[in-house]
């Protein structure tokens, strides 16, 4: 049977035809190398290389074998990276999910500190919506993620990390611009800005304004906190903002003012959880993360890490 180290060989001399250079790539003597191809090429019954005195030339077969080995060179290092996360927590590959309007207000108070306290970590980011990140999870190809409540928690586990409040944001002019802070019934008649169809912030919202008798805009959709913003400096109307973009962005657009909603709205927040499969072996990581996150967050938010309530 070949090994790996015999592949490992093979790929070093497909790639520079040279057996000089092959063997320095390896780290080994050019006699060691030599040898083990002839070996390779005896087990398999086919010549992988031809050979003269001034060239090295890859067969027809040795290609396509050279390439497959690549694969299963690829695929050992995988199951090793595996290993090492199962015995080195928060080592190896992470592939995080994260919902748009959250990721990139909230990673930079988190991802720089992260990486370096954990070298050995390989993170990976996925930006999508709640609906879609939830069903990457469930399907394996994420391994964690984060979202704002509510979302489908079938087969599913993970932490409350904190309340995040929303914000009222007006244009310049507008009547409530110079109040301290709000309340539900300063909306009453008001017609909302939202996001788009597919955003977890977008029912939210809706929500907010079933109960304050305030109505959705309905000539406009945003695609993004950022098209919001912009619009509401248009003059098109009001929007409400989560706590996190309004200190990234909103604060320093001087086009808008963004006012708090009174403290005893404890009502006007969404929840944001860390999520991931109930069967995965790597819990104790995911809930390592979490507290990484929360000991990091700004005072904006209400830090309450928590087990997941419906």
């Amino acid at each position: 049977m070949f090994t790996l180290r015999q592949l490992r060989y093979l790929v070093a001399l497909c790639d520079t035809l040279s057996f000089r250079r092959a063997a320095e790539v390896c780290l080994v003597a050019q006699p060691t190398l030599s040898v083990q191809i002839r070996d390779l090429e005896d087990h398999l019954g086919v010549q992988l290389f031809e050979r003269t005195r001034r060239r090295v030339t890859l067969t027809p077969i040795g290609r396509e074998i050279a390439e497959r080995a690549r694969g299963v060179l690829r695929a050992s290092q995988d199951i090793m990276d595996v290993a090492r996360a199962a015995s080195m927590p928060l080592a190896g590959p992470l592939r995080l999910g994260v919902i748009a309007t959250l990721g990139p207000y909230l990673l930079p108070y988190v991802l720089s500190a992260f990486r370096e306290a954990h070298p050995d970590l390989r993170l990976y980011v996925r930006e999508d919506p709640a609906r879609r990140l939830v069903g990457r999870l469930r399907e394996g190809e994420l391994d964690v993620i984060l979202v704002d409540m509510p979302v489908d928690l079938e087969g599913l586990d993970g932490l409350e990390l904190f309340q995040e409040p929303l914000w009222l944001a007006v244009p310049r002019g507008h009547r409530l611009e110079d109040a301290a802070s709000v309340s539900l019934t300063d909306l009453i008649g008001e017609d909302l800005l939202l996001l788009e169809e597919g955003h977890c912030l977008r029912q939210e919202v809706l929500t907010i304004c079933q109960r304050a008798g305030a109505h959705e805009h309905t000539g406009f959709q945003a695609t993004s906190l950022d098209t919001l913003r912009q619009m509401v400096a248009s003059r098109i109307g009001p929007t409400i903002l989560p706590a996190l973009y309004v200190a990234a962005e909103a604060a320093q657009d001087e086009q808008i003012r963004a006012i708090p909603f009174h403290e005893d709205c404890a009502s006007v927040r969404r929840r944001v959880v860390l999520l991931w499969r109930v069967q995965s072996a790597r819990k104790q990581e995911f809930r390592e993360f979490a507290a990484f996150i929360a000991a990091r967050l700004p005072d904006h938010v209400i830090c309450e890490i928590r087990p997941l309530q419906v």
